[in-house]
């Protein structure tokens, strides 16, 4: 099951570069926000 164009995505936590330890996606509300995911990397598909 995933999001079509245009769903909510669901609240998540991911863990941050530099000073942040962890990014919110509900810290972001009201910014736009672009979400990309890909296979892992150096995995066929």
């Amino acid at each position: 099951m995933g999001l079509l164009a245009g769903q909510a995505a669901p609240d998540f936590t991911l863990k941050a570069t530099g000073d942040q330890t962890e990014v919110h996606l509900a810290g972001l509300l009201g910014l736009l926000v672009v979400l990309f995911f890909y296979p892992k990397d150096d995995t066929p598909g």
